[in-house]
């Protein structure tokens, strides 16, 4: 794996400063993040931050800004705004912008799916829930572990609002400040899908963190990998379908030839009435 210098670093924070808005200094072993409170951040630390990413890649600029925006967070606000401002977020396992292991509060049966803390209005988006590192929390003094069980009764709350529109809605769509991979992290949420199936498991498919569709027997089999594909990839969900029972989410095995199926298909003659559900 390679490891980036400080000439690599210096220029990939740059870039995070003129592209993302955020305000730093340069300095020779790090970068000065400006402020009422100015906060040195080392290059080792913008290593951490990177975690494996080329930094050259857009991966890499969206988790280097990402930890400045959440040190600058941190720093800025109050334990008890934080507090109020906290909110349950869930991601893959393997989502770019997962924070590492010391972020997740809980990882639900499956091991697809880990919840964890994000602050609500703390970005350039006053409607948004943005996740700030564990350590950018650590680093304030800010220890959020107390406000875990407020955020999930939240979570339930917005995951038994989802379940009420499943009679009406084979979509699933964000609700209040959750998005569809974290209500997914819900045991309400998971309780209603799994009880509108006699056999107690349930297939979701959840390409990209703001929409997830239940009736994949009206869904192209190649749907869900090529739509997670086409979506960009902080805002990517599961890039194949999940099975979902009122304790587990886990993803559906690898393999298999789902485009080939689709390409079998005969042409149709009224490409404009499709009967297929694809949105």
């Amino acid at each position: 794996m390679h490891l980036p210098d400080s000439v690599e670093l210096r220029r990939l924070a740059l870039a995070v400063s003129v592209l993302d808005d955020v305000d730093i200094v340069p300095l020779d072993d790090g970068v000065l993040l400006a402020g009422a409170d100015p906060i040195e951040v080392s290059w080792l630390e913008l290593r951490r931050a990177l975690a494996g990413a080329d930094p050259e890649s857009d991966l890499a600029r969206a988790r280097i800004g990402a930890w400045l925006h959440g040190r600058r967070i941190a720093a800025d606000r109050d334990e008890d705004e934080l507090r109020l401002l906290a909110r349950p977020v869930g991601l893959p396992v393997d989502h770019p912008l997962h924070p590492g292991l010391d972020w997740v509060r809980h990882r639900v049966l499956g091991g697809a799916l880990d919840l964890g803390f994000g602050f609500l209005g703390v970005g350039r988006d006053p409607d948004a829930v943005t996740i700030v590192p564990q350590a950018a929390l650590d680093a304030a003094g800010v220890n959020p572990s107390p406000w875990w069980p407020v955020a999930r009764d939240y979570l339930e709350r917005m995951g038994a609002v989802a379940a009420e529109r499943l009679t009406t809605s084979s979509t699933l769509r964000p609700i209040g400040d959750c998005d569809v991979v974290t209500l997914l992290g819900s045991a309400s949420l998971r309780a209603a899908l799994c009880a509108q199936d006699g056999t107690g498991l349930r297939a979701v498919a959840v390409p990209m963190r703001n929409r997830g569709w239940l009736d994949l027997s009206r869904i192209d089999p190649a749907f869900t990998t090529a739509a997670a594909a086409a979506t960009v990839e902080i805002e990517r969900g599961f890039d194949r379908p999940l099975l979902v029972t009122l304790d587990e989410v886990t993803l559906a095995p690898a393999g298999g030839r789902p485009a080939e199926i689709v390409l079998r298909d005969p042409a149709t003659a009224t490409p404009d009435l499709r009967n297929v559900l694809f949105r």
